[in-house]
């Protein structure tokens, strides 16, 4: 997926945070201790706009797409706590020993080198900060494809697509290496079943699936893969029920020393 370009501005702003996400970082660390935050990688600003309703004060969003923090501006636009920077996970370019939360949400996927990403974490938390990371492991991307594990289905279609999730997913064990690496403690990880979307019948989720919202592995495929894997999936779902999407993900606590 090319993130720069101006057709996909809008592909990350289309939904809210659930509220078992929600729950999940309540439970995690003491929200309503942390007065400013920043979310690395904000996309459209879906999680931004969450950690503000939390009640965070100032939460500060950096992306290094300049098209997507365009779409995130007018997603949150009733946020006057929310400010929107341009940079990258490496580089964020914000002051040190500043924060009190990152949140680094569907991102690690895209960074190469962990440690220096990391570190670029460890250098902008305040001591004892709190680092959350939220990712797909290849176990969690390739669980097999169901009425709610709607992501199970690419791979059934398209082996290909998960030779491509091999080649980026990190390893948990190697995530938690370059934790305690780049200085960080209380290491601790959790899975979570993350409702995505509710469809109220199967046209809801194709014409999702068509518009490949949110979901840049469908940029692997062209116009025509796609309309074969929105077919298969029609054929495999009961078009008489509602359809409640999830996706499993793995979330990393840490705490700079």
């Amino acid at each position: 997926m090319d993130f720069h370009d101006k057709r996909n501005k809008s592909t990350y702003t289309t939904r809210n945070a659930d509220q078992s996400w929600i729950k999940v970082i309540q439970d995690l660390i003491p929200i309503n201790r942390i007065t400013n935050a920043v979310d690395i990688g904000c996309g459209g600003g879906i999680y931004a706009k969450a950690l503000s309703d939390m009640g965070i004060n100032l939460i500060t969003g950096v992306d290094f797409s300049e098209q997507i923090l365009e779409g995130a501006s007018y997603n949150c636009r009733n946020h006057d706590n929310i400010i929107l920077k341009h940079g990258n996970a490496l580089e964020t370019g914000l002051a040190s020993n500043s924060y009190e939360l990152v949140l680094e949400r569907a991102l690690i996927h895209h960074i190469d080198d962990l440690n220096k990403g990391f570190s670029e974490v460890n250098r902008i938390l305040q001591k004892e900060g709190f680092f959350i990371i939220q990712d797909r492991t290849l176990e969690d991307c390739l669980l097999e494809g169901s009425e709610n594990h709607i992501r199970g289905y690419f791979f059934d279609c398209f082996p290909r697509l998960a030779a491509f999730e091999r080649s980026r997913r990190h390893r948990s064990i190697d995530v938690i290496q370059a934790l305690e690496e780049s200085g960080f403690i209380e290491i601790e990880e959790v899975s979570q079943w993350e409702t995505r979307a509710v469809y109220e019948n199967n046209d809801q989720l194709k014409m999702d699936l068509l518009a490949r919202t949110g979901r840049s592995i469908l940029h692997e495929l062209t116009d025509e893969e796609l309309a074969q894997l929105i077919f298969h999936i029609d054929t495999v779902l009961d078009s008489s029920k509602k359809i409640v999407e999830k996706d499993r993900w793995t979330i990393w606590t840490a705490r700079k020393k």
